[in-house]
């Protein structure tokens, strides 16, 4: 026992001795001497310390420093869960995704020996040389064999043995197998082993040997040192979600019947199970539902043992790693629904602690609710329970003005008693509560009208707004607003008397029969002329105009607006009556009166939900009996502040404003181009009822330009004006036509420096529209071409759109418009020319053509340009045009400037530019023996390609040059020499072409090559012979070639056979 006390433990042992010293850099042999001196005491944070650690490279080497994205990289996947990365950018690039993953598997190998280390004598216990011994004499000796022992040492044995195959990361697991080799006693066995990490730490480990403990055993320790130590083996991919995400459905079916057919033993039970359950609609898997479990322990018949028992379940559900959240993928940090309950048993609960919410979590929270309270009996028993002496006018009075009851409670949780009570058989008292509830919603709707109107200037002067319902209505998990809206509409079709085929609510409560609950309840507790139909259209409209929260997520998100368009499309169905469109007039009111309750009023939230689909429905019902109110509630909704970069700040004296809750928090809208899309159709509905008012017109201009950020919506709106105001069967609505312009107008302002590939088409349709409009109209887009098209576009597009005989026709121009257009079109080209001469000269002479003077202008520019940043293939193109048209002098001086730019070598026998060389020396030929001397030097200086200089040189040869020369004078018709200038100068330079070209090709033939090099060489002595000494210089040429390639001995020999 003194010896075992004097040495420590051998996990201490092991992580203390020289080579795990607290000194060491990463990746850094420390001294000292033994069998474990050379294991490294942690992974290498570079592939110099790597190198250096194995002994391949001198400590101090110098590397290339990491890379930026490197860098960053590892520090977020050191200090951040990879979900909150996900949530904070809304799309990560696949390269960085990579090198996050990479960098999150831990590098320190010491916390690798510290975990394994305890794991000592744990797989052998009746190995020899176990504890037992370790308290024998000779103690020391035996503690080195158990250090031998120890998984880490085992481990580092199995990598060394290369016992470790099959690596695979996904994302943040990896995986692979580790082969124990054959043991006297036992067979060699391989172990499967998967790892799980996250941020540099390891989460879990699992092998095939029986270890799923903390504690890693010796095949854990090797993979995840050959992780460490050989990083860049790892096949590497990005998480399964990220993969199965980039899948359509084809490949994603493909994918599970590949998985089940490769593992059909181990998935396919589980993979039949699950397919049963999806495709059954009972299943149990189908009805993971908050509501629907909500409903179930709000039973108000539901006895404590019961209740006891559904909360057990629930929680044994909620805590399955794989229970479904609530909003698809992200935690809701939302206050918990009993919070606005005096009998809520967690209402101080602390939501920044709180997990994540799962389906079950509302039912969990919902088993505290109890139907004890006497006010809500009295209110669900009895159609008189009135109290017309309460005067309390308190904001949580229980009852109103009118006497009638009032039921204060979070919202969602009152609605959700009425679907428990409507789903468990009592129709009459859920109806009950459903009145009661809406008199609620709508006093305190008053009541905050109110409140806001006493602090309007306040407010309106601070620019600020609060959110009261971090939750809302419509789109929320328990559908409070559908639950009610529908229980009032189905009282609206079932018969009085079909409520007393129903059992008696009070009297299984145990409570007293009312004698006035046989009197039909269709005008309790309402207002005179109201019905259950119009209670039901109020609080739909309550619900849909409510401002909200625009939620976490993109099923959340895509929630909303599907229960928002599911309930404008059932009050699409009730047709307007005078009582209901009073209705719709009131609350339209309200809602843009109501201030910060609304989600209408003056000033919302940069991240309040939109209300552009609920706007649209409410223009369009408003619209035929009011239609100033109708074109007001459609403007107001048409903001979309969230694209906003001045939105309004939030009220951060408010408790419950959400800049309290998440603050600073950049929003993430997955469903924003829908969003902007029903934005759209908004202003297209308005600008179509707007037809023909051109106060409104205006109007509604103002608002899309003010409102709508996209070009391509804008330009949409543009092309739906254009169409209504151009219909075949009525005069085109000329205000309407200029909207359709001014929009088209502020697209081409909007994408002038930005990449849109419709540009093109946007131009076109813009000349369309204005032509339609007018020649002001093309006269004024000419005039401000700058701010609305490129050089390009002005001159190739506008210009000569303007300018073409079908533009003319379609407006009944008379001379003088025609001549004041074509004026315009002329200045613009020249402004264009000026501005980029390189792709606008040729237009700009070509528009120019009628009008001497600024054709010359145009001409100056082009040679003004030719030498600072003009092509040769620009010069070229706009010297043939002036061959065209009759200048043959000018096509002669921009052909010799574009030769000037010119640079062909001796490979280049296909260059494009090569014909624009034979026609400028075709044209300096034709002009006489002047300009071809003076085309023939550039042509030397430019051109090294030997076929491209012989074949101009056979076309001089040809013929005389000038025949007709300039004034019409006649040349005396003698064929030009070789042996004089300038041919004289074209000949040497071909020759010589010839020469460097053969020596360049000898340098790197091939035998597949060799009969075209000799067809080369026989084009060659023909160029020789050409001058009267040729054939000497050609003997001489091919003499040197046999002389120096004389190694080419089957070359050498062809040319032999062919030229002696």
């Amino acid at each position: 026992m003194a010896e075992r006390g004097q040495l420590p433990p051998p996990a201490k042992r092991l992580c203390c001795r020289p080579g795990y010293g607290s000194g060491c850099r990463p990746g850094q042999r420390a001294g000292g001497g033994g069998p474990g001196s050379g294991v490294l005491c942690a992974g290498p944070s570079s592939a110099a310390a790597a190198a250096a650690a194995l002994g391949l490279l001198p400590l101090g080497k110098t590397q290339s420093p990491e890379s930026l994205l490197d860098i960053a990289a590892r520090k977020v996947a050191e200090k951040w869960p990879f979900q909150r990365v996900e949530e904070r950018f809304e799309r990560i690039p696949e390269p960085v995704q990579r090198r996050i993953v990479y960098w999150s598997f831990p590098r320190s190998e010491r916390e690798i020996c510290m975990y394994s280390s305890f794991n000592t004598g744990a797989e052998d216990p009746a190995a020899p040389g176990g504890a037992a011994a370790s308290t024998a004499p000779g103690g020391a000796a035996d503690a080195a064999a158990d250090e031998n022992r120890l998984p880490f040492r085992r481990g580092i044995a199995l990598l060394d043995g290369g016992c470790v195959d099959n690596v695979l990361q996904v994302g943040f697991h990896l995986s692979g197998t580790v082969t124990d080799p054959a043991m006297q006693s036992e067979p060699e066995t391989v172990c499967k082993v998967a790892i799980s990490f996250d941020r540099c730490k390891i989460t879990s480990v699992t092998c095939s040997c029986g270890n799923k403990d903390i504690f890693y055993c010796a095949h854990v320790v090797a993979l995840s040192l050959y992780r460490i130590r050989k990083p860049d083996q790892v096949k590497l991919h990005l998480p399964i979600s990220e993969t199965l995400f980039q899948m359509n459905r084809d490949q994603l079916q493909k994918f599970v019947q590949y998985l089940i057919t490769m593992h059909h033993t181990e998935v396919l039970p589980t993979a039949q199970k699950l397919a049963d359950e999806i495709l059954s609609q009972n299943s149990e898997i189908n009805q993971v539902h908050g509501a629907l479990w909500m409903c179930i322990v709000l039973n108000p018949h539901c006895k404590l043992e019961q209740k006891a028992s559904w909360l057990k379940q629930l929680k044994k559900w909620n805590s399955v790693d794989v229970c479904p959240w609530e909003d698809g993928n992200h935690g809701n940090e939302l206050p918990n629904l009993t919070n606005a309950l005096p009998q809520g048993a967690n209402a101080n609960q602390d939501s920044s602690n709180r997990p994540h919410r799962t389906v079950f979590t509302r039912a969990i929270e919902a088993c505290d609710l109890h139907w004890q309270d006497s006010h809500l009996q009295h209110i669900i028993s009895s159609d008189l329970y009135t109290n017309y002496c309460y005067h309390d006018d308190t904001e949580n009075s229980l009852f109103d003005s009118h006497g009638w009851p009032l039921w204060h409670e979070h919202v969602p949780t009152a609605c959700a008693r009425v679907d428990a009570l409507r789903s468990h058989g009592y129709p009459r008292e859920a109806l009950r509560l459903a009145i009661a509830i809406v008199n609620t919603l709508r006093r305190q709707q008053q009541k905050q009208l109110d409140m806001f109107r006493a602090q309007k200037k306040e407010l309106l002067h601070k620019g600020v707004t609060s959110i009261t319902n971090l939750e809302g209505w419509v789109g929320h998990p328990l559908d409070p607003v559908g639950t009610l809206f529908s229980s009032l509409m189905e009282a609206c079709r079932v018969d009085d008397e079909s409520f007393h085929g129903f059992s008696d609510f009070t009297d299984n409560m145990g409570q007293c029969k009312s004698l006035e609950y046989q009197h039909p309840p269709s005008h309790k507790f309402l207002e005179e002329g109201e019905s259950y139909l119009t209670l039901a259209v109020e609080v739909a409209l309550i619900g849909l105009g409510q401002q909200r929260i625009m939620p976490d997520g993109l099923y959340a998100q895509e929630k909303v607006c599907r229960n928002e368009e599911q309930l404008i499309s059932k009050l699409q169905e009730i047709e307007l009556d005078d009582t209901l469109v009073k209705i719709f007039r009131k609350q339209a009111v309200f809602l843009l009166e109501a201030g910060p309750y609304s989600g209408l009023g003056e000033i919302i939230h940069r991240e309040s939900v939109p209300m552009h689909t609920f706007a649209k429905y409410l223009f369009t019902s408003l619209l035929p009996h009011d239609a100033e109110l109708a074109y007001k509630t459609a403007l107001r909704a048409m903001r979309l502040l969230v694209l906003e970069s001045t939105a309004p700040s939030g009220d951060m004296s408010r408790p419950h404003h959400i800049a309290s809750v998440v603050p600073n928090r950049y929003p993430r809208w997955f469903t924003l181009s829908h969003i902007e899309s029903q934005q759209c159709e908004l202003a297209s509905t308005m600008l179509t009822a707007a037809k023909g008012d051109v106060r409104r017109l205006e109007t509604v201009l103002e608002s899309i330009q003010k409102n709508i950020h996209s070009s391509s919506h804008i330009f949409k709106l543009a092309q739906d004006a254009f169409k209504i105001a151009t219909l075949m069967d009525s005069l085109p609505d000329i205000t309407l036509l200029k909207v359709s312009l001014e929009l088209g107008l502020q697209v081409m302002r909007m994408t002038l420096s930005t990449l849109n590939w419709r540009r093109r088409e946007m131009v076109r349709w813009l000349v369309t529209c204005a032509t339609e409009v007018g020649v002001y109209a093309l006269d004024s887009i000419m005039q401000n071409w700058f701010t609305l098209f490129t050089p390009t576009e002005a001159t190739s597009i506008v210009a000569t759109t303007v300018m073409s005989n079908s533009t003319i026709v379609r407006l009944h121009l008379d001379c003088h418009q025609q001549e004041k257009l074509a004026s315009s079109a002329r200045t613009l080209a020249l402004q264009c020319a000026m501005k980029d001469p390189q792709n606008c000269a040729l237009s700009a002479l070509t528009l120019c053509e009628k009008d001497h003077i600024a054709f010359e202008t145009a001409y100056q520019i082009v040679l003004d340009a030719a030498t600072k940043g003009m092509s040769y293939t620009q010069l070229f193109t706009i010297a043939r045009y002036m061959e065209h048209r009759g200048y043959p002098m000018r096509a002669y001086k921009l052909a010799t400037l574009a030769m000037n730019h010119l640079n062909l070598s001796y490979n280049q026998d296909t260059h494009p530019a090569i014909n624009d060389v034979l026609w400028a020396c075709a044209l300096s030929h034709s002009l006489g023996k002047n300009e071809l001397a003076a085309i023939i030097p550039l042509v030397v200086k430019s051109v090294k390609c030997a076929t491209v200089l012989s074949d101009i040189l056979r076309r001089c040869t040809l013929t005389t040059p000038g025949m007709v020369g300039l004034h019409g004078r006649r040349n005396s018709g003698k064929l030009m020499s070789l042996d004089k200038a300038p041919l004289r100068q074209l000949l040497d330079a071909t020759i010589g072409a010839y020469i460097n070209t053969t020596h360049s090709r000898l340098t790197h033939i091939s035998p597949r090559h060799y009969s075209e090099f000799i067809e080369f060489l026989s084009k060659a002595r023909e160029t020789f012979l050409m001058a009267h000494d040729g054939h000497i210089q050609f003997t001489q040429f091919i003499d040197n070639l046999k002389q120096i390639y004389k190694g080419k001995k089957k070359l050498m020999m062809l040319v032999r056979e062919r030229f002696g």
